[in-house]
């Protein structure tokens, strides 16, 4: 029996290629399928079944171009928000075999309605599961969000609750094999690692550790999340089918003088904060290559083309393929840097990075109009901030931000400029003009022994 972990950077997803006896089945495939295929192949292994744990809101799933491939069937759980075209219906006890192994269903909703877990189980060792997919019901070190269905916070929390005991059930030696790792933005709690056993967790997970089922469902109901706009697009995509496999391929480059004529086209500036802050063709987003699978939902349209400017070529074909992930294939070209620009007498614009020493000065001397904006989440904000700090979380903006003059002076801020020079790339494409960026942010405010302000 083999069984090998597929990570999709930036996502956070992690997918499995179970093998064994000549069979294979994969568990949450990504859109982008020739790892699991070069798997089998390399493992002579045949890919009969495919099992989604649940309707993905981050990520387009890869099952329906999986399957047409390999004539494997594609398994989904019972009451799905939208039907989903391209799956049978798997429920609590079914049992698969994949050659010498065997999965069993659980039904474990509370994150979605449809989501299952798919115990894993060596008949060679029969005293126990070996294993256990959860998807996004459990991770290491926290447990699914449950704010999808806001009309209905505590019945879905409870099931969560019920759906974790039965996931414990399997007992204290059952590996964890989540669908998500630290970073993905289905969890905020996530430990940085990506292995565990559910007798771990059972002693160390915060959310597991709460035995009471009404706690329970108070601290799920009073989690705070963001749902990105592009979340509604990916269960559109996923109960239709997303379409085919991307294949990484590198977009034409365009000419400097056409970033400047774009028309409807977005312009993606991925390079880094720092290049963007430095040298920029005006109107751009900077949103960096490692933080496009968590920002580019927020703003970009995928019903329009995307043009990157990149530090090289592998950086655009990495961000184009991050991007045909979470369903955005309209990426039509990219342009390497920015001197090119510079040296054909075009305009590019720059963002000043402030420090420190000239944010506390501006907050002892209040100047007039001058507003420090901090652009973290709510939970960020409130365990500590600047004193007079105006808080919109970046993925809000700009209409989050309409309460500010927009001829007045804005210093963005995180937790350390990256999502502050995001955001004031955002608020510069909205016309307002006087826009730098505190770098290190709240990092650096700390560590300098200012004072923060407690409780939002």
């Amino acid at each position: 029996m083999i069984l090998e972990k597929i990570k999709s950077d930036g996502l956070a997803h992690l997918s499995y290629f179970l093998g064994s006896g000549g069979e294979a089945a994969v568990i949450d495939p990504r859109r982008d399928i020739e790892a699991y295929l070069d798997l089998a192949r390399r493992n002579g292994m045949r890919i009969v079944h495919i099992f989604e744990t649940h309707r993905n809101e981050d990520l387009v799933s890869g099952a329906p171009a999986l399957a047409s491939l390999t004539g494997a069937k594609v398994w989904h759980g019972p009451n799905p928000e939208r039907p989903v075209v391209y799956a049978d219906t798997a429920r609590e006890g079914d049992s698969f075999a994949v050659g010498d192994a065997r999965i069993e269903v659980l039904e474990t909703p509370g994150h979605t309605d449809d989501s299952l877990s798919f115990a894993l189980h060596d008949p060679s060792y029969p005293d126990g599961a070996v294993g256990v997919f959860t998807g996004d019901a459990l991770f290491v070190g926290d447990v699914g969000r449950t704010d999808f269905y806001p009309d209905r916070k505590r019945e879905v929390a409870g099931l969560l609750f019920d759906s974790l005991r039965k996931i414990l059930g399997l007992g204290d030696q059952t590996i964890l094999y989540p669908a998500h790792g630290a970073g993905s933005v289905c969890g905020s709690g996530m430990a940085d690692r990506e292995f565990s056993t559910l007798g771990h967790e059972r002693a160390n997970n915060p959310r597991l550790k709460i035995e009471d089922r009404e706690a329970f469902i108070d601290a799920k109901v009073a989690e705070n999340h963001y749902q990105p706009p592009y979340f509604r697009l990916m269960e559109r995509l996923n109960a239709e089918g997303g379409g085919r496999s991307p294949r990484k391929l590198l977009p034409p480059p365009v000419s400097p003088g056409a970033l400047f004529d774009l028309g409807n086209t977005q312009l993606v500036d991925v390079r880094g904060i720092a290049d963007f802050a430095g040298a920029h063709v005006p109107g751009a987003y900077c949103i960096p290559s490692d933080m496009l699978a968590a920002f580019a939902g927020w703003f970009l349209n995928a019903d329009r083309d995307i043009v990157l400017v990149a530090r090289d070529a592998d950086q655009a074909a990495a961000s184009a393929l991050t991007l045909a992930r979470i369903g955005y294939d309209r990426v039509t070209g990219y342009h390497v840097g920015i001197v090119p620009v510079a040296t054909k007498d075009r305009a590019f614009a720059s963002v000043p990075l402030i420090d420190t020493q000239a944010v506390g000065e501006r907050v002892d001397q209040r100047p007039d109009r001058w507003t420090l904006l901090d652009v973290r989440s709510v939970d960020e904000f409130e365990a500590g901030y600047v004193e007079g700090a105006e808080h919109a979380y970046v993925g809000k903006l700009p209409d989050a931000a309409e309460s500010l003059a927009k001829n007045a002076p804005v210093t963005v801020m995180c937790g350390s400029g990256a999502r502050a020079t995001i955001a004031a790339s955002v608020l510069l494409r909205n016309d307002w003009s006087d826009v730098d960026v505190y770098l290190g942010s709240m990092k650096a405010w700390k560590a300098s022994g200012h004072r923060t302000v407690e409780g939002g």
